[in-house]
Formats: C-alpha cells, structure tokens, sequence
C-alpha cells in the first residue's frame, strides 16, 4: 500500500498544512510519497525530503504547474496517482480545487475534509456545518482525501532522508492560464497558522473600529479574523473570514469579540484549544462553546484588555 501527499507550496517553501496532511497519510499505513509540482520548486522537494515518515518525494517542476492551475494539477495527479492506493491532500482552498478534478479522471469517489483515520478504507469527516460526524467506508481502488490540517498534528519537519526523483510528466490545459494574483501582505501571522487569533463580528460595528483588534493583536502576535456577518457588511474583506465557508482554524487560543456564535461561525473555530468570547448579550451561542466568556460591552473590554497587555 502506498499513499500520495500533494504537497502545498509557493515554489520556495512548504506550507505547514502539508505537514498536517502527512500525518494522516503515516496513520492510514503504508510507504508515504509526496509530490512537489511547481516551477523552480526544488528547494520545497529538498525541504519535503527531510520531513518525518517519508519515503520518496517526486518533483514535477515544469513552469506549467507555477501557479498550481486546477485543470494542469488535477490531470497530472491523475496521471500519476493510477499506481498508489491513497491521494491525499490539505483541505485548503488550492487542494479543494484540483484534487476533486483528479477523482473524476480517476473515476473515484472524493472523500472531503477528513478529520479522523479509522482504518485504511474507513474516514471521519464532519457534515451539518460539523454538527455531526459522519464515518465512512470506501470501497474504491484509489481512495481520494482531503484532510482538515486543524484535526492532525503536524509531522517533523526534520528526521527524514528521503530521495528525490524527477517526474517529467507535463499537463498543460489550454482551457484556462494564470492572468494575475494579488496577495494581502501583513505583518501578523497567517491566519490558519497562528497560535493566537482575535476575531471580530457585527458588533464591532464599522470596519474602523477593527483597529481596535488589531492593536491587541499586535501586542499578543496575533492574527485577526472575522465572522461572516462582519464580511458581508464590508467591514474587513473575505480573506479575514473565519468560518464553514472561510477559513477553519484552531490556534491556542480564539478570542470571539462581538460574535454571536452562529453555527456557520463555529464550524470554523470550535477546535480551538481556549476559547474567549466577549459578547453584551448574555444569550448569545457563542458562549456555550466558550472556556472563558465575557458580558460586557467590546468597546469597554478591549480597550482596558489593551491597556493591561
């Protein structure tokens, strides 16, 4: 049995999801084999290579896959994973979008969001917006996952000695091409990465009154977020939206700040190992998920919160 992990990476190094998601490869069993597909990528294969558990690393590096176009990824992941018995890759917005393509080449089945390995054939995943788990058995040839990074731990980065081979399969679909990216630059940590996330929601009011936030978040190194009812107000723009349709996250510590706790809300956040809430309405959802809750008014709070750190 041998499994494939689709490694994340900007071309220079490796995301830390992909660390997450070669933890659940090492428990389903087997030689684990990870794929590096970009252009100039060999310092990301070099850096896979060292990391715990792993058995080969295959570099695809062709400026076809520069930009990890879903239609080029999904065809060559297909063309390449006809011969392992597992494709895995992280639940990120990349993974989520060429990986379901190569279940269709594939002519499989996609098992989305694990959360938990059962056995070689046998996952759990949640449904309902994680208000149910649902486990489920797969009786295809090539099993095809997705794996929730937050519900794993990440492997070593360091104690592996795996070898590199070159792959010179190229896939290059002429339905789409690269136009352009813009990328949000900060100065605070990532937010699925962070350690430390403070979220603000409709209460914050204005998207002004985030500074607020972001001043806390800057004394704690902390990343901030938002609900969806803060996004969709204008408040903060989507990148920041923690959430069944955001980002799923699950630092050290949460803190909710006017946040009513709706489910879509906690479906992103609820792993969470400490969770503060800070909310005027003593009924509100979130403070039954919350180790630490808070009545108070947020434009009281944070500021005396500000003035302790």
């Amino acid at each position: 049995m041998s499994i494939l992990v689709i490694a994340e990476h900007d071309n220079a190094t490796l995301k830390g999801a992909t660390l997450n998601t070669i933890t659940a490869a090492t428990q389903i069993g087997g030689d684990v084999e990870v794929l590096v597909a970009g252009s100039g990528c060999a310092a990301v294969a070099d850096e896979a290579a060292k990391v715990a558990g792993v058995s080969k690393v295959l570099l695809a590096d062709n400026a076809a896959y520069e930009h990890q176009l879903a239609e080029n990824m999904g065809e060559l992941v297909a063309e390449l994973g006809k011969g392992y018995s597992h494709i895995l890759a992280a639940a990120t917005t990349t993974g989520k979008d060429f990986l379901p393509r190569a279940a269709a080449l594939l002519d499989v089945n996609m098992l989305s969001e694990i959360i938990k390995v059962e056995d070689a054939e046998t996952f759990s995943r949640p449904i309902y917006a994680g208000n149910a788990i649902a486990t489920v058995k797969s009786s295809d040839s090539i099993k095809v996952l997705t794996v929730r990074g937050t519900a794993f731990d990440a492997a070593a980065a360091e104690g592996g000695s795996a070898a590199v081979e070159a792959v010179d399969v190229v896939k290059e679909s002429s339905v789409s091409s690269f136009v352009s990216e813009e990328l949000a630059k900060s100065d605070r940590p990532d937010l699925t990465a962070a350690k430390i996330v403070i979220s603000g929601g409709r209460g914050m009011q204005n998207g002004d009154n985030f500074e607020m936030l972001y001043k806390v978040a800057d004394k704690l190194g902390a990343a901030v977020g938002a609900s969806r009812a803060a996004v969709d107000a204008g408040f903060v723009p989507n990148d920041m939206q923690v959430g069944q349709t955001g980002k799923i996250v699950a630092p050290e510590l949460y803190m909710a700040i006017g946040i009513s706790g709706a489910i879509q809300h906690l479906a992103g956040m609820k792993d969470s190992k400490v969770i503060v809430a800070i909310n005027k309405d003593e009924e509100a959802p979130i403070f039954q998920v919350a180790d630490y809750g808070l009545v108070a008014d947020l434009f009281d709070a944070v500021p005396e919160l500000e003035n302790a750190l």
